[in-house]
């Protein structure tokens, strides 16, 4: 069967990538009331369809007592325009401390799609039970806001001389942030933790996106307004004010903003009435929150490599049996693995000449074991154009060389990182490596393996291991540390988890997309931190 690429299309970058974030604010209306000595105890949960199951996406804090909670926390969610994407929000009277949501008492649901909320910005609708019929009078409420500016405030708050609101001891306040909402109603956005016993308190530093803020207008009038804490849900009011980003960005490290906390009731009553205390402004930042479009809209290029496993463990190729083997049709799972991942990386690299390497062969004329050769047997020049390239070159190197071993991988993992660290040198964002291994088995030299994946860590590079055939993948497991840090042999830990390992066997009955989206589902958040990590911002973007 004749392989064909099909052109990039013009327009909008790959649909696997969304356009953008959508964030969901949340609130309740009448929940049922299921507490028998107070009122429920609401938390929202945010599930997504993902192969015909929910799977849940977030969830925001517990309101304490409250029937009509407002949550601070927000659902940020990847809007993709092609795509139905379905959600469901589901509402539990907290009453344990566990994370299982069995273990709490549920108040209603609704389902919906996306698309629905952000065609209508807003949406009110009636909380159903499991059986379809109304949660009593219960409503929520979804409002969509589009985070298409990548701008986020860092800001750092504390108190002096606040009102003593306990009878035995000082207060425990905490600040709410609120912005001006479309109907005239103040907004929550965000809540601060509550620091205990203190009339001074000194808030950690927190981060949001300005947009969430001030829908990004540094002009706009914001509300703070602080409390002290009850742990019954009923927080004393200490004061509050009005300011605007503009003037908190007036803080400096050295000249922290003062503003004065008003308590309106007390200043009516009392002549000499001054305030309930200051709030200071610490510092105040903004900053740009870059995505993975981001880097590459800025001209970040993926540059993809692929490491073929060749030793004897896959069988002769010219027998069926062999995971070598190319069947009629013109396929095999090693050129399945390598047709998924490239076709969507190669979009992001300009060139598109993809050096494909092998291991654990013997090569002619001599016959010697090699853990890194050109399967174009051209070392000074191992790139072949395109994905056909490298599906070419595997073809025609397989009638010339000799299935061998042991499976080694740090030879190939150490040849892409010289490559990356070559590119760190640029001090840019312009550059992002991506190792491709496809293996049939167990590797020989873990430990090798474990320090250079440690190494490569520090580099703009990722490694994705695709496992074939019906192997023991232990090991590939334990490389990809999504369940714990990597360690290398001298006990240096790994500074991200840049390793991603699917088993190919998992998607054999699969659409062609789902191995693609399984493998590559990790890289972007790499690509992001690697670069945060080292301060670089997208190659042509703009200051905050």
């Amino acid at each position: 069967m004749a392989y064909t690429v099909t052109p990039t299309p013009v327009g909008p970058v790959g649909s696997q990538y969304c356009v953008c974030k959508v964030e969901l604010s949340v609130c309740g209306q009448n929940l049922l009331d299921r507490d028998v000595t107070s009122k429920s105890d609401p938390f929202c949960v945010l599930f997504m369809e993902v192969n015909g199951k929910w799977v849940e996406l977030d969830r925001t804090e517990t309101a304490v007592n409250n029937l009509n909670p407002a949550f601070a926390k927000k659902f940020i969610v990847d809007y993709h325009f092609e795509e139905v994407q379905k959600l469901k929000f589901a509402l539990f009277d907290q009453d344990k401390s566990s994370m299982q949501l069995y273990e709490h008492d549920f108040l209603g649901e609704f389902s919906c799609t996306l698309g629905m909320i952000v065609s209508s910005k807003k949406i009110t609708r009636t909380l159903l039970l499991g059986n379809g019929k109304p949660a009593g009078k219960g409503m929520i409420t979804i409002a969509a806001q589009e985070l298409s500016d990548n701008r986020v405030i860092t800001l750092s708050m504390a108190g002096r001389k606040l009102d003593k609101k306990d009878l035995f001891g000082k207060s425990d306040p905490f600040l709410e942030f609120y912005k001006p909402g479309d109907d005239g109603k103040w907004m929550l956005v965000h809540r601060t933790e509550v620091i205990k016993y203190t009339l001074d308190p000194v808030w950690k530093p927190f981060t949001v996106p300005l947009v969430s803020l001030c829908d990004g207008d540094v002009e706009k009038l914001i509300k703070v307004t602080c409390y002290d804490y009850d742990s019954d849900g009923g927080h004393d009011f200490i004061g509050e004010f009005q300011t605007s980003v503009a003037r908190m960005c007036e803080a400096q490290d050295a000249f922290p903003l003062e503003l004065e906390c008003i308590n309106p009731k007390k200043q009516k009553k009392k002549k000499n009435y001054k305030n309930s205390g200051i709030i200071i402004v610490k510092s105040c930042k903004i900053t740009r929150d870059f995505s993975f479009l981001d880097y590459i809209l800025g001209g970040c290029q993926l540059m993809f490599t692929v490491g073929i496993d060749f030793t004897a463990s896959n069988g002769n190729p010219r027998d069926p049996s062999s995971l070598h083997y190319i069947n009629p049709m013109g396929t095999n799972e090693y050129l399945s693995a390598i047709w998924a991942v490239g076709q969507i990386i190669q979009d992001y690299d300009t060139d598109k000449m993809f050096p494909a390497l092998g291991f654990g062969a013997q090569l002619p004329p001599d016959w010697k074991v090699s853990h890194e050769f050109a399967i174009n047997f051209n070392p000074t020049n191992p790139f072949c154009s395109g994905v056909e390239g490298i599906v070419q070159a595997y073809s025609a190197c397989l009638p010339h060389i000799r299935f061998y071993g042991p499976t080694n991988f740090s030879p190939i993992i150490n040849h892409v990182a010289r490559f990356a660290a070559q590119a760190t040198q640029q001090e840019t964002a312009s550059q992002y490596f991506i190792l491709l291994i496809i293996t049939d088995g167990v590797i020989s030299d873990m430990d090798e393996t474990r320090h250079a994946v440690v190494q490569a860590s520090k580099l703009p590079m990722s490694i994705i291991i695709v496992g074939v055939g019906n192997a023991d993948f232990a090991a590939m497991e334990f490389l990809d540390g999504d369940s714990r840090v990597l360690r290398s042999y001298t006990g240096e830990e790994a500074v991200r988890d840049i390793v991603q390992f699917v088993p190919f066997r998992d998607f054999r009955n699969a659409p062609k997309e789902t191995l693609a989206k399984a493998v590559l589902a990790e890289l972007p958040q790499q690509v992001v931190q690697y670069f945060k990590h080292q301060n670089l911002s997208p190659i042509n973007s703009e200051p905050a």
